[in-house]
């Protein structure tokens, strides 16, 4: 049997990937925003970072570089001819310590060849070579090599370097006819910066080339370690800004994406709200016309409740629109004096002829005048209604409900049912939590009714042993 191709096993293995829900878009697109911005500021101060690191790297070499140059500019000046117009170093050796700094006196033989030894730009850390072997060359007086003559050099320099780097600095110089800084090791690996400084003849013409070259060394150690030292705190520095860029991103990011968050949780909470309030006069509708199918029911009585019923679904769906403005902030609570004992009464009789179940609801209520909007209200007390005549009553029997209104605007429904559940009493009335299996929606929407107008609900245990709720809203006096 022919073995499946592994590209046919890849093709099988791959899963579908699901879509993204919109919340997992906008959420998606915030960290998109944080990586920019965290990238963005990174390539800022990256480029801030590298700018600094060689303004540093060139300022501690100017430095280094003006102080040989004033060391040889003022050794330059003992320099003396004789009177065969040969150069004379004595004075220079008797007046001046020429082994610390290392001070060497290059002259040109004339016969310095055209080809370009080591590193004319210095920007090498490692020694030049100087005709064959740097390390043979000599720095002795009277020697020549590549057409420049060892005048004089320190017999014990108190930094050394190899003779090569020596001549080769010399040579740039002549090449040049100017001041070069390169930057060597001595022979013990430390660091140094060598400078050369190219001098003439008193009567030479103008283009003629220069007489000889002083050459200087000094000591970089502590400008190295200070400019690591740099190099390490910068990189610190801008690893701890782009860190605590990234965190500012993610919080700007998140501020931005916020009401779009916002918007797309109140179009689910409305979503919801309008599937858990239609479902119950849907259902309602649809027994009425199985009813009228199998005849069972005068034409008229039908139409009249189906028209009843048509209202009431047609006043749902203004409140679900009415709560959405509000929770979106682009409308208030249109409160007035309204006579809850009425709004109780008239809850009670709709529900009671949209149920055909024989439940039992008793109305004691005394004439109570609220400041509330009554549309919002109304919702309000059908949800607490309509969930003790659902779960306030044992399978199989018909629930027995009480509902009483006081005159400080307590409206308390009880059942007689099995009571609350110890579990949910806490979470009763957030979205999507009942301990009977519903979604929990209508005890919610209660509870921001109530608190919307400045209320609240509760509930606890009745003196029957089932559940019991008590909306509060403020009253005309209050």
């Amino acid at each position: 049997m022919k073995p499946p191709h592994p590209l046919r096993k890849l093709i099988r293995r791959r899963r579908p990937t699901r879509p993204l829900t919109p919340t997992a878009r906008v959420l998606r697109l915030r960290r998109r925003i944080s990586l920019l911005f965290a990238l963005t500021s990174a390539v800022g101060l990256v480029a801030m970072a590298v700018l600094a690191v060689r303004s540093d790297s060139a300022r501690w070499r100017e430095q280094l570089d003006h102080s040989m140059d004033a060391d040889t500019s003022w050794a330059l000046g003992l320099l003396e001819t004789d009177e065969n117009g040969r150069l004379a170093t004595d004075v220079l050796a008797d007046t001046v310590n020429t082994g610390c700094p290392p001070l060497t006196v290059l002259l040109v033989t004339g016969d310095e060849p055209d080809s370009t030894d080591g590193d004319p730009d210095g920007a090498g850390d490692e020694p030049g070579r100087t005709g064959d072997d740097p390390d043979r060359a000599s720095d002795e007086p009277g020697r020549t090599d590549g057409g420049l003559t060892v005048q004089h050099a320190p017999s014990a320099p108190c930094l050394s370097v190899s003779p090569g780097v020596v001549l080769e600095a010399g040579r740039a110089a002549v090449r040049t006819g100017e001041a070069r800084g390169f930057d060597r090791r001595t022979t013990g690996g430390g660091p140094v910066r060598v400078f050369a400084l190219p001098f003439y003849a008193p009567e030479a013409a103008e283009d003629e080339g220069p007489q000889g070259v002083l050459v200087t060394t000094a000591d970089a150690t502590a400008e190295r370690d200070d400019h690591r030292r740099l190099v390490w705190i910068v990189t610190g520095g801008c690893a701890v800004l782009v860190l605590l860029s990234a965190a500012v991103g993610h919080v700007l990011s998140g501020r931005a994406v916020r009401p779009a968050l916002a918007a797309l949780g109140q179009q689910e909470a409305f979503l919801a709200d309008a599937a858990h309030d239609l479902r119950t006069p849907a259902a309602s509708l649809r027994t009425l016309a199985e009813t009228a199918l199998r005849g069972e029911t005068d034409s008229t009585e039908v139409h009249r409740r189906t028209l009843r019923l048509a209202e009431g679904m047609g006043r749902l769906v203004d409140g679900l629109l009415t709560r959405a403005r509000l929770m979106s902030g682009t409308a208030t609570p249109a409160r007035q004096p309204l006579r809850l004992d009425q709004l109780v009464e008239a809850v009670v009789e709709e529900a009671a002829e949209a149920s055909a179940e024989g439940h039992r609801v008793r109305v004691e209520a005394e004439e109570t005048v609220v400041v509330a909007d009554p549309d919002l209200v109304r919702r309000a007390v059908g949800n607490l209604l309509g969930n003790a005549l659902a779960h306030g009553h044992a399978p199989g029997h018909p629930a027995d409900v009480l509902v009483t209104v006081a005159r400080d605007g307590t409206l308390t429904v009880e059942d007689a049912g099995p009571g609350l559940p110890p579990e949910v009493a806490d979470a009763l009335f957030e979205r999507f939590r009942s301990g009977s299996g519903s979604t929990g929606l209508g005890l919610s929407i209660a509870s921001w009714v109530a608190h919307a107008h400045g209320g609240s609900l509760t509930a606890g245990r009745g003196e029957r042993g089932g559940a019991r709720f008590v909306l509060r809203l403020p009253t005309s006096a209050d």
